[in-house]
């Protein structure tokens, strides 16, 4: 299994992707599924996977090769004009280039989740979409295994896919739209520490992308290893503050005086 976390704020977006891959609980290894798509001056895309490993590896590598012309020898989708395929490059917006992912989801399922179904191994992927275009600010779309997608929103600034539920409640209690970037990468580890605390499907590396809004900030790229002084120091000191807020907590009532 896998984890990964998208976080859509008013100061920049997020991305942030565990690197654990299993077949069976003696069978882990590790690769990327934090994905540079397209990083050129008007225009950064990047996806994280998850799902099948050969699913999320056919998806990828149909983006980055581009798709077949739409029908007639006309791109398709609103992407582009006159190419032979059809690419990021040629997206016009991220909503087209969310489009384009999808197209690429429903091909590898046609091919190779096809074949996968046949023999009953699993057949699946997700995706997690963000990145900008032109001046526009930046956008996270979560890619369904139907090729569908929906748009994060202000009012819940996050999408998660992969081993999701032991990292949602910190989540759900503590980010908001509003919360500045540093603090929202330490609500993301903070997250990734609760889902590897509680499923082995989840483990370091991670892998961190920052993106600021203000075009003038660099994108920060950077890899959590699996003895990142930082991130350790980070849960223990959660798990330290987390036993010293509930002894602090007055005891229930009826347990300090049954009668």
């Amino acid at each position: 299994m896998t984890y990964c976390l998208g976080m859509l704020l008013h100061d920049g977006l997020v991305l942030i992707a565990d690197t654990r891959t299993n077949a069976g609980v003696d069978n882990f290894s590790s690769f990327k599924k934090l994905h540079t798509l397209i990083d050129e001056p008007e225009r950064q895309i990047f996806a994280c996977t998850a799902g099948s490993l050969s699913m999320s590896q056919s998806v990828i590598g149909l983006i980055q090769e581009g798709l077949p012309a739409g029908a007639g020898g006309e791109p398709a989708g609103g992407l582009g004009g006159g190419e032979v395929t059809r690419s990021l490059r040629h997206a016009t917006t991220m909503f087209r280039a969310a489009q384009l992912v999808g197209e690429a989801v429903q091909m590898a399922n046609a091919t190779v989740g096809r074949a996968l179904a046949a023999i009953n191994a699993d057949a699946w992927v997700s995706i997690l979409l963000g990145g900008r275009i032109g001046d526009a600010p930046p956008v996270l779309f979560l890619v369904y295994n139907a090729g569908n997608f929906i748009e994060c929103t202000p009012e819940v600034p996050f999408l998660q896919i992969g081993e999701t539920k032991y990292g949602k409640p910190i989540l759900d209690r503590g980010l908001t739209f509003d919360t500045p970037l540093h603090e929202a990468v330490k609500f993301g580890f903070l997250s990734f520490d609760s889902a590897m605390r509680s499923n082995l499907g989840v483990a370091r590396p991670l892998d961190l992308m920052a993106m600021p809004r203000d075009r003038t900030q660099p994108i920060l790229e950077r890899r959590i290893a699996e003895d990142d002084p930082y991130f350790d120091d980070l849960s223990a000191r959660w798990a330290r503050y987390l036993h010293q807020a509930t002894e602090s907590i007055p005891n229930p009532p009826w347990m300090d005086d049954p009668g």
